[in-house]
């Protein structure tokens, strides 16, 4: 449930920013976005470091995962929040506003890797650029490796970063 209005919850907020909508969780704890960032389990995860969320409207659970390292878990935070609120609208609209690009390229058949860039909502930094391999596409092979980077470099090209 959403505290009092006009009274924003502290979550340690940077300087600069202001709370935009926040909720509160299952187990006490509240989160909350900013233009910039999203301040979940006492951390502040900025926008473009989020790979997904999703929410469960059955169990009322908010699952949200972050850019992560291939062969390397992705962090994850699972939240259970009763009434979202406008919290749900502001996480979808601040993710989708950091993806400047996604390309899907094949390489083996359908399979292939998808070339991603991002930028913080600020635009403050410079793209972030990601790859995103299907299952059953291997990475560390050298044909894969070639593939990505030329897909890499055309996506750079396409956004006059090269």
């Amino acid at each position: 449930m959403r505290p009092r209005l006009g009274r924003r919850p502290d979550l340690g907020v940077r300087r600069g920013e202001r709370l935009l909508a926040w909720a509160s969780a299952a187990d006490g704890t509240t989160i909350g976005g900013t233009r910039d960032a999203l301040y979940v389990d006492g951390a502040r995860i900025p926008w473009e470091q989020v790979e997904a969320a999703a929410w469960e409207r059955d169990s009322s659970e908010l699952r949200v995962s972050e850019v992560g390292s291939w062969g390397r878990e992705r962090p994850e935070h699972r939240i259970v929040v009763d009434e979202p609120g406008r919290l749900l609208e502001l996480v979808r609209e601040r993710v989708t506003a950091t993806v400047v690009l996604q390309r899907h390229v094949p390489i083996e058949g359908r399979l292939g890797v998808r070339v991603i860039a991002r930028r913080a909502p600020s635009g403050a930094r410079e793209l972030s650029w990601l790859f995103e391999y299907d299952d059953g596409v291997d990475p560390d092979d050298p044909d894969v490796r070639a593939a990505a980077m030329a897909a890499l470099y055309g996506a750079q090209g396409e956004v006059g970063e090269v």
